[in-house]
Order: structure tokens, then sequence, then C-alpha cells
């Protein structure tokens, strides 16, 4: 498959993770629902990483890869915790288009710090992604 073909199953798995979190978080404590959440990606991950016998490539890391990975981890959590207090205060349907406005951040995150090309076709759709953002706001 290709990374396109990877990216819509991610983009497929993350909208079935909202509406699933949303009804998982009814009743208790958004972090509390991110824990359980986090849990079951740590165990499958490092499943998934033990049955594919990648577990010995660890401890050849070098320590700016580790750096950034733990680095983005730490991101992740923030992101979570943040997704998560949000769904328990609002509606997916505002919520999840404004967690999207990841898309935007990261593509201007790229262009000035890892010197991806910024086509007029990305910009056009970056500034689609705000303009629709803030329509779902309105509705």
């Amino acid at each position: 498959m290709t990374w396109a073909g990877w990216a819509l199953l991610s983009a497929c798995f993350a909208a079935l993770t909202a509406i699933l979190s949303k009804i998982g978080i009814q009743g208790i404590p958004s972090n509390l629902a991110m824990a359980v959440r986090t849990t079951v990606v740590l165990v499958a991950a490092w499943g998934l990483v033990l049955a594919r016998g990648e577990a010995k490539e660890l401890t050849a890391l070098p320590p700016k890869t580790l750096l950034f990975l733990v680095l983005s981890g730490l991101a992740t959590g923030a992101s979570w915790m943040c997704y998560f207090k949000a769904l328990a205060l609002g509606p997916v349907s505002k919520v999840a288009p404004i967690d999207k406005l990841s898309f935007v951040l990261a593509t201007v995150l790229a262009v000035v710090f890892l010197r991806e090309k910024l086509t007029w076709q990305l910009g056009v759709g970056c500034a689609l992604i705000v303009t629709g953002v803030l329509l779902t706001l309105k509705g």
C-alpha cells in the first residue's frame, strides 16, 4: 500500500476514534479516559514491536532520534489530554474540525523547520481548512 493509502486509513481510524472516545468518556474524568486509551495504544504498540522482532533495534537508536521521539511522545500526550478534555466539554462536530487545524499548523512548521515547499495548492488547501473550521464553529 502507498503512503496515501495508509494516510487515508489513518483518517478513517481517527474519525472512528473521535466517535468512540466521545461515547466512552461519558461520566468519567477526561484524564482517566485518556490514560485508558494510552494504555491500550502502549500495549498494542509493544505487542507489534515484539511480534515483529523489532525490539532488538531499541539499543541502537541514536541519541538524537531518541530525544525527538521522546519529545514527540510528550507532544502526543499533551495533544491527547487536550483532545479528551475538549471532547468531554464539547460536541465531536466542533472539536474534531478544530483538532484538524493540526494539518495547517504542521504544514507551517514543515515549511519553516523542514524547508518543505509551500505550493499554491497547499496554501489554498490550508486556507480552505481554516475556512471550513470557522464555518463549523458558526453552525
